[in-house]
């Protein structure tokens, strides 16, 4: 019987092949992933190069907590995934990325709707590139707000991604 370690591959080349054919668009696969439906988290846009994330969170019966907002769970659930996803994708198959750190700030209660984009410009790219290039692996840190439906920031989310090359 194959161990997780074993199949974790295969898992990753048939990513890796919908991601040929269809491009970018395959992470909308994501919405059907377990977690995020039960959270209620929906993918919405996803930029063609895979440089930019816009996810959004409704407010629903599951992922309220005990005073009627958004349970803090499911709003850092909402942003946990993408900057890695983004490096990954980016960066090529001879890097390693890896999420090392994150944290959270909750600056009001969420309501509604709320929503995050996950970017990471191609400037910052190469930064991250030429950085890892130089000193073999790096420890870099991303930040996403979510936004009420008004604009107003419910959260801030670091998250430190360590990132290195193959075989350093």
């Amino acid at each position: 019987m194959p161990t997780a370690r074993q199949s974790k591959p295969a898992l990753r080349r048939v990513g890796e092949s919908l991601r040929r054919i269809i491009g970018a668009r395959a992470f909308f696969i994501l919405n059907t992933y377990v977690p995020y439906v039960g959270a209620g988290v929906r993918i919405r846009h996803i930029a063609p190069d895979a440089t930019r994330f816009d996810v959004e969170m409704r407010l629903r019966p599951w992922n309220k907590n005990y005073f009627g907002t958004h349970f803090g769970g499911s709003l850092y659930a909402m942003c946990d995934p993408f900057f890695a996803l983004i490096l990954t994708e980016n960066l090529g198959p001879e890097y390693v990325v890896w999420d090392k750190e994150a944290a959270i700030r909750f600056k009001r209660p969420g309501r509604g709707t709320v929503r995050a984009r996950f970017e990471i410009t191609p400037d910052r790219l190469e930064e991250v590139r030429r950085l890892v290039n130089e000193q073999g692996k790096a420890h870099v840190t991303f930040t996403a707000q979510v936004l009420a439906e008004d604009g107003e920031i419910v959260a801030e989310v670091d998250k430190v991604e360590s990132i290195r090359k193959k075989g350093w």
